[in-house]
């Protein structure tokens, strides 16, 4: 008996253990959300193209809460440490701060770091700046600089305030130095009252609807088209691309200062969404249980409302982030001009291939040809939130990652959902990653110190294969304002071969006000379109090139003349409409042609009707040629132009157009829509006839109508 006790205590021992763990179990709660990785962890969850790898170069507790990076002309990394997200940050005691790291033994990996600014609310971007930097911090734009050489900021002037506060993800941010000379920055088309502080007294900049650019060296700052969130890339034509959540690369293709040239223009949204893959993403992580539930519940809704809409909880841009150009010189050539893009919310980067033919106005975004099943990077760790990038002065591209366990403003969950979320699990982690191709060779890198290159240097760096190099290149020649390398830059401009470089040299002569009209005519016949596309936007400060716009409005590449279209209605009202009236009858079947005619006051005028009548523009309707007849009408019946009247109702009286009821209705409902747009509560003596005269002429019973409610 004694033997076999052993035998029976051990099953019963087994048993209550088993009953323990079951019971235990059963009561803990379920585990929605992944815990935390370590570097080498988050590392092997990485799948990446073939033929590049991934290095660590920066970590927590080094940096945390990394959102943006910069390197200056000296190779000094700066780094935005966004402490404030996820929520509204406090106005006075921020959290935000910038963090400065040092690569001491020059390996690449970053071994020490000084904190340059800390406490301040919303850090978004930084960009250097004139041996300092400037910082996008809603609802400001600062100025920082260190004047002793510890790396710590000791100079903090305001320059611009009055910007959006209300979310950390749709703030003023994204600060770019641009081919133009001028600094664009995303303002998520936020509403705000900007002042420029330097100018006192400075009349305030409505925003609302648009981006933002400035220049600083001038006192220069306006809107500018566009309604980016946080990605914003300038590739070597100075054209835009941003990401918006879903939409993950956009364009504008007219920029704000010829859009908004009169305030007679019918609403136009400039934003153009160029991506030829949609939505679709090839995410490895599943949703996050909150977003599932949300989608879940969502869409409960549309189909009880028998909506044709559907939530998509993941594989879908969501979260897109950080568009970047890619300058470099490292990776494989196919790659240069490429835009890098994150989706925080499904934990991978994307890589858009741009495409442009002469017979396109606007870019496309395509997937790289090795990328049609697949994304440059996606990982299985759903804490990875690739927030931006930087194409760096070694050719290479940073990886910025803000790692973090979730990435939504909790304003967009539902309460009950909140509950078991931690929105402060990942604010003491953070990482900078390094892709490179898996040959690279970093004994090749020579870290730049650019601060103490004569200009001279300078100048040849302009044709340097790395954008970093160029861009630093001419963003110190311009602070330095340095006219004695005008020549140099002449030199350059007529002999290099690559676009990029000409377009430099061209454009660091404008920003020392060396340019001339020679340097123009250069451009202008220069065998690469995208050079001739700038030739003309510079020739509009020449007014002995008016005729080279005018010409250029038969140029072969469609995206020049398009240009040339916009640069000619800053021509005087002679030259313009004829021109204006051309182009027109030449590309009546573009709708952006059309709109960039109706941009500029001639082509809203009246007087351009009769010109265009005698070219037989309206012997065929068309949808853009009667959505033209329509807007030169609003445009009367907006401003109560009397002038205008003798034009309209003589083509309404013009036997080709009195065959084709479209004309009379596109000129009667564009003038209505204007006159109601205007809010006027009485119209003049002449703006009243010519609507008794049309609601006594029409045939059409409705149009009567529309006539006789004004």
């Amino acid at each position: 008996m004694m033997n076999m006790m052993p035998t029976l205590r051990y099953p019963f021992f087994i048993v209550m253990c088993i009953l323990f763990v079951f019971f235990s179990c059963k009561d803990a709660p379920e585990k929605k959300y992944p815990d935390v990785k370590t570097v080498e962890e988050e590392i092997r969850s990485f799948q990446l193209a073939e033929g590049f790898t991934v290095r660590n170069v920066a970590a927590e507790p080094q940096i945390v809460m990394p959102v943006s990076m910069a390197i200056d002309e000296d190779g000094i990394t700066y780094v935005v440490q966004m402490n404030d997200y996820p929520f509204i940050a406090d106005a006075v005691n921020g959290k935000c701060s910038i963090k400065v790291l040092l690569d001491q033994n020059d390996d690449g990996v970053y071994d020490s770091s000084i904190l340059f600014v800390g406490k301040v609310p919303d850090i978004t971007s930084v960009m250097p700046f004139k041996k300092g930097l400037l910082v996008t911090a809603a609802p400001h734009i600062f100025y920082m600089k260190d004047t002793t050489g510890d790396f710590v900021a000791d100079k903090i002037d305001t320059l611009f305030s009055g910007f959006f506060t209300g979310n950390s993800e749709a703030q003023i941010t994204n600060l770019t130095y641009g081919l133009d000379n001028w600094i664009y920055a995303n303002n998520h088309g936020q509403a705000g009252q900007v002042t420029y502080l330097p100018q006192a007294g400075s009349a305030p900049l409505s925003m609302g609807g648009h981006d933002f650019r400035f220049r600083p060296d001038k006192g220069l700052y306006e809107a500018e088209s566009g309604t980016g969130q946080y990605g914003l890339a300038l590739n070597d034509f100075n054209h835009r691309f941003y990401t918006q959540n879903t939409l993950h690369i956009q364009t504008n293709p007219i920029a704000w200062r010829y859009l908004h040239r009169h305030d007679a223009l019918a609403s136009y949204r400039a934003d153009k969404n160029i991506s030829d893959h949609d939505l679709e993403m090839f995410q490895l992580t599943p949703p996050p249980y909150w977003r599932k539930v949300r989608s879940e519940r969502r869409q409960h809704t549309y189909d009880s409302l028998k909506l044709n809409q559907t939530e998509w909880p993941d594989k879908h841009f969501t979260g897109a982030s950080g568009a970047t150009f890619y300058g470099g010189d490292a990776f494989p050539k196919e790659y240069y001009g490429s835009i890098f893009t994150g989706d925080v919310a499904g934990n991978l980067v994307h890589r858009d291939v741009l495409t442009r033919n002469e017979d396109d106005i606007v870019y496309t975004a395509s997937r790289g040809g090795k990328e049609k099943d697949k994304e440059f990077l996606a990982s299985t760790d759903s804490w990875f939130r690739p927030a931006t990038f930087y194409s760096g002065p070694d050719g290479n591209l940073f990886l910025i990652d803000m790692y973090r366990q979730h990435i939504e403003t909790p304003v967009s969950i539902p309460e009950d959902l909140k509950a078991g979320m931690d929105f402060y699990a990942g604010n003491d982690k953070g990482r900078i990653y390094l892709i490179t191709p898996a040959d690279y060779d970093r004994k090749d890198y020579k870290k730049p110190n650019l601060s103490i290159a004569a200009t001279t240097e300078l100048v040849t760096l302009l044709a340097h294969p790395n954008a970093w190099w160029r861009t630093t290149a001419q963003r110190l020649i311009v602070e330095r304002q340095d006219k004695s390398v005008a020549a140099a830059l002449r030199e350059l401009l007529q002999t290099v071969a690559e676009p990029s470089a000409k377009l430099r040299a061209l454009y660091t002569l404008d920003g020392l006000d060396a340019l001339t009209a020679g340097d123009i005519t250069i451009a202008l016949n220069d065998k690469a379109p995208g050079v001739r596309e700038h030739g003309i936007m510079l020739a509009e400060k020449f007014p002995a090139l008016a005729g080279e716009i005018v010409k250029a409005i038969d140029e072969p590449a469609k995206f020049v003349a398009f240009q040339a279209v916009l640069s000619a209605g800053n021509l005087s009202k002679d030259k313009a409409i004829p021109a204006l009236v051309h182009a027109l009858d030449k590309y009546s079947a573009d709708s952006l042609f059309t709109v960039a005619v109706l941009t500029s006051e001639p082509g809203i005028s009246a007087a351009m009707l009769p010109a265009l009548e005698k070219t037989g523009y309206f012997k065929t309707d068309g949808k853009f040629k009667q959505g033209y007849v329509a807007a030169v009408a609003y445009a009367s019946g907006f401003r109560d132009d009397a002038g205008s009247a003798p034009a309209l109702m003589k083509l309404l009286s013009s036997p080709v157009v009195t065959e084709n009821s479209a004309w009379e209705k596109s000129l009667i409902s564009g003038l209505m829509k204007g006159v109601k747009a205007s809010k006027r509560t009485k119209h003049s003596a002449e703006l009243t006839a010519v609507i008794k005269k049309l609601a006594e002429k029409t045939k059409d019973e409705d149009l009567r109508k529309l006539l006789s409610a004004s």
